[in-house]
């Protein structure tokens, strides 16, 4: 039998673990996934807006896989300090693959960012999402304002959320606390900023399409920023999917405004240079205006421009950080490999591997990591003949409890969705988020 650890949950890791069993020849192939949290599905569950239901129902394809009796799901089981050592897992396994994702988040570099109510929209979606790391409490109370500084979809997403109304969110499983927070919310205006022009922003055309849809906020558009983009003015050369959004945008230009409704302005060629403070805290983002210097990026024009903030969100990239035990390249974020394979100075390390986020960088979607599994699985069972002489533990499950370590199984995740449907039903809504880690382990273990 080869036994092989996948560590992390999320798309990448089930991918691998479904490759694993579908391309394997040998006879026996046993996959146990392990994750630091109590729940599967990594940014499915704690990544996806909770409004796009479409996406997330990605996780009953990411069930049928981890149901599978080849597959085994162990939470609530880190890789590093305080869970399992890594240099103990090849004593467990034939081979363990990384799936760890990018967990950080970049930063702008400007004066002023670590001000209170400066965050990342990680830390934000965490808040929405109901993390059990991220505090519960009223992450948008107090501000009028908010900045969202990025054009991807993330950027969108967290826009998105702060023009929402709390009725439009109550259907979806929000965690209540989050719901509380954003039912009493001043803010009234969003502005989401991009340093460069439309036909270069990373976000798709069917997100940018739902913020012109949202029932209580209208959206902006200056016809002036827009202008600068040569894309703009002429998309002929454009790609298709630039092409569209700018399609989306020219038809927002001069859009009447309701009034009373909130208002979600999209900017663009504007640049951070600060974070204003006032009484303490983060007050407003200082913008250089930027015009297009031919080359795909963008040159300072000298003129400036305030923006009135008391919540300011950055949303301009993840960012890989070194797992333990293994190399790291910092200037991209991934650990060196080949097709997969991890690089020891240079050279393969039979047994280990790596796969998604953090084999390539934060790029692509969802589905991007099917290929990306198969090609690392392909070098897995290329190297198969080779691992299956170790020698390794009968069964793992018995030397992590002997470690201290508390595994949730499959067992305890089903009792953590039967709990989060309870609590759904006694709040009058639908399934709910727990968002705590006592909460979510006392109806895991329990279960186990």
């Amino acid at each position: 039998m080869l036994r092989i650890a996948v560590v992390g949950s999320g798309p990448s890791g089930v991918y691998t673990a479904q490759s694993l069993v579908e391309q394997s020849a040998v006879a026996e192939v046993r996959v146990d996934v392990l994750d630091r949290l109590p729940c599967p599905y990594g940014l499915v569950r704690y990544g996806v807006a909770p409004d796009h239901e479409k996406i997330k129902s990605l996780q009953n394809n990411l069930r049928s896989v981890l149901e599978d009796p080849r597959i085994r799901f162990l939470g609530h089981v880190e890789v590093g300090p305080g869970g399992v050592p890594p240099e103990v897992l090849p004593r467990l396994y034939h081979a363990v693959v990384y799936c760890v994702g990018a967990k950080s988040d970049r930063h702008l570099g400007i004066p002023g960012e670590d001000l209170p109510g400066s965050c990342s929209a990680t830390e934000f979606v965490s808040w929405y999402s109901a993390h059990p790391d991220c505090d519960p409490g009223g992450f948008v109370l107090g501000a009028r304002s908010a900045v969202v500084i990025g054009a991807g979809n993330v950027a969108v997403d967290v826009a998105r959320m702060l023009a929402r109304g709390a009725d439009e969110l109550r259907p979806t499983d929000v965690p209540q606390a989050a719901l509380g927070a954003l039912a009493v919310s001043r803010v009234r205006e969003v502005h989401m900023a991009a340093r460069r022009g439309p036909s270069q922003a990373r976000f798709t055309t069917k997100e940018l399409r739902e913020l012109g849809a949202l029932p209580g906020a209208d959206v902006t558009v200056s016809h002036e920023e827009l202008l600068r983009d040569p894309g703009f003015v002429d998309p002929s050369a454009l790609a298709a999917p630039a092409r569209r959004n700018v399609e989306v945008l020219r038809g927002w230009v001069d859009r009447p405004l309701r009034p009373g409704a909130r208002r979600l302005h999209l900017r663009f060629h504007l640049r951070p240079v600060e974070l204003v403070e006032r009484d303490g805290r983060v007050g407003a983002v200082r913008f250089e205006r930027t015009v297009p210097d031919g080359a795909g990026g963008v040159l300072g024009t000298g003129t400036y421009e305030e923006i009135e903030a008391q919540l300011v969100l950055r949303a301009v990239g993840y960012l890989g950080v070194p797992p333990r035990g293994l190399p790291f390249d910092p200037a991209t974020g991934t650990v060196p490999h080949l097709a997969g394979r991890v690089l020891r100075e240079g050279a393969p390390a039979p047994g280990e591997y790596v796969a998604g986020w953090i084999k390539r960088g934060p790029t692509g979607v969802i589905g991007t990591n099917r290929p990306c599994a198969k090609e690392t699985v392909t070098s897995l069972l290329q190297d198969a003949p080779l691992l299956a002489g170790r020698t390794v533990a009968a069964e793992p499950l018995d030397v992590l409890r002997e470690l201290g370590l508390h595994p949730v199984t499959w067992q305890g995740w089903l009792a953590i969705e039967r709990a989060e449907a309870e609590l759904g039903h006694a709040l009058g809504r639908r399934s709910v988020k727990i968002p705590d880690w006592d909460g979510l382990l006392t109806a895991a273990l329990d279960a186990d």
